[in-house]
């Protein structure tokens, strides 16, 4: 699931009192008021737990949520409940491959069950023109997700994927696909718990004439219960609108790489003060990339391998955790040439006497221009993918680095003819996204564990929905 909106927007930054762990003062030590029976580690544990929450429990959108009572669907499902005291965390419930129903729930009498084989072109074809006419789109019906059929293709055969996990929703009669939902597996590293075996949820789509049949409930306790067959019971998810219950808020920014394409489109303004002319001197970069970069090829997945989990360690609360396997897929497309139409990751690395020591990718996803009045029909959009350093002496070093490894990436971006480069508010970016002239969206990401309560992750922004580095240590889970 996918943000649903992509404009930037003019805003005044507010100034706001972070906070600070630092003016708490030191960690109660034993004897102090802790709990008979309890250690002070995990006094302290459980303290910064709670301190954690309370900076964070007033990012999600309280004027965009329902009622506890209201979310029909969701409180009957294993997740947390807006507010929900958590003293500690992990599964909500403990179930067994025994409880699983064995057979799929039930549709309308005028729909059926199929699967979708995703080595068929015809059934990707079928994916892609669902999500097409049907899916996310920003609010204002300007753009609208183009994921191609190669897009789809490397989304959704991580090493691991298995043909039952890709479920659609067809009419009886015409066998019309009317409905999607997909999932892929992963591995969540959490904190200091144990691995979470889990599965990404992504790319639920209902046809817009069906939204009131409610088929995505239906949708997801499907999916659920192919993936409980599996012996995998949590999952992750993101959505723009607000459910029950995000871990975690991020925000889109939006480096304009060709302004004037971007203002011609209704993608970007003119702020008060300024010119167009103004705008492009701006946004102008140079063509000469700063750091001696080169393509990552598979002779280097070791290596990434090992400095992209150093660097999530260090960098992050909630990431994902590759094998080698899944740093190849994800990172080295099998189309070498960056200017194929076809290719849709793009990542590079630099070396020091011949030793790998930064790592930076980003992919292509293209937005369809929805206005009539637009000029153009098309819009080349970038997106912030994984990156790693192995300057990992200090937050301040690590984030420096980092900024260097991005703005080498916005140049190359803007050399291949993108036009313009999304990241969100994880892991370091917060750091470098003003320095980089990258300009906030008006979009958000929330991210959902399922099955699984835990304490929010810091997504990046202060509780007024700001852009705020802590100690570096938020998100790092990039879903497409």
């Amino acid at each position: 699931m996918a943000e649903k909106n992509t404009k930037p927007e003019e805003s005044k930054r507010k100034e706001e009192e972070e906070f600070n762990e630092e003016d708490l003062g030191e960690p109660i030590a034993q004897g102090t008021g802790i709990p008979p029976g309890m250690s002070a580690d995990k006094f302290n544990e459980i303290l910064k737990m709670f301190q954690q929450q309370m900076a964070m429990q007033d990012i999600p959108d309280r004027e965009k949520a329902k009622k506890w009572e209201e979310y029909l669907f969701w409180k009957t499902q294993p997740v947390p409940k807006f507010d929900e005291d958590i003293d500690s965390e992990g599964p909500i419930e403990h179930k067994k491959l025994e409880d699983v129903r064995p057979t799929p729930y039930n549709l309308p009498a005028e729909y059926e069950w199929s699967d979708v084989d995703i080595e068929n072109p015809e059934h990707i074809q079928e994916v892609y023109d669902l999500l097409y006419d049907n899916y996310v789109e920003d609010d204002d019906a300007t753009f609208r997700f183009k994921y191609s059929a190669s897009f789809l293709d490397w989304a959704l055969k991580p090493p691991g994927w298995q043909k039952t996990w890709y479920p659609c929703v067809r009419v009886a009669a015409t066998g019309k696909m009317v409905a999607f939902i997909s999932a892929i597996p992963t591995s969540i590293q959490l904190r200091d718990n144990d691995l979470i075996k889990a599965v990404e949820i992504n790319f639920l789509c209902v046809h817009k004439k069906l939204r009131s049949k409610r088929l995505a409930p239906v949708l997801i306790k499907e999916i659920t219960r192919r993936v409980n067959q599996k012996d995998i019971w949590q999952a992750l998810y993101t959505a723009g609108v607000v459910l029950p219950s995000p871990v975690s808020t991020c925000r889109y920014y939006h480096r304009p790489l060709n302004w004037t394409k971007l203002y011609e489109i209704g993608f970007s303004a003119i702020p008060p003060n300024q010119t167009a002319a103004s705008m492009v001197a701006r946004y102008t970069l140079p063509k000469e990339v700063p750091l001696k970069v080169r393509a990552m090829t598979k002779a280097d997945v070791k290596a990434v391998h090992a400095i992209l989990q150093n660097y999530l360690s260090a960098a992050s609360e909630m990431s994902q955790h590759f094998s080698e396997e899944e740093v190849a897929h994800w990172f080295v497309d099998p189309i070498s040439e960056d200017k194929n139409d076809d290719k849709i990751v793009y990542s590079y690395v630099v070396e020091e006497d011949g030793k790998v020591i930064d790592f930076f990718s980003f992919y292509k996803l293209d937005h369809t221009v929805l206005k009539e009045w637009a000029t153009e029909s098309n819009l080349r959009a970038a997106y912030g993918f994984y990156y790693a350093t192995s300057s990992l002496s200090s937050a301040k070093a690590r984030q420096d680095r980092v900024k260097e490894l991005i703005g080498s990436a916005v140049i190359l971006a803007n050399n291949l003819g993108f036009e313009v480069y999304n990241e969100l508010t994880l892991l370091d970016n917060p750091s470098h996204l003003d320095d980089l002239k990258f300009g906030c969206g008006d979009g958000y990401l929330n991210y959902y564990l399922f099955n699984y309560r835990a304490q929010p992750v810091h997504g990046g922004l202060d509780k007024q929905k700001q852009l705020e580095q802590l100690d570096g240590k938020g998100v790092g889970v990039i879903m497409l």
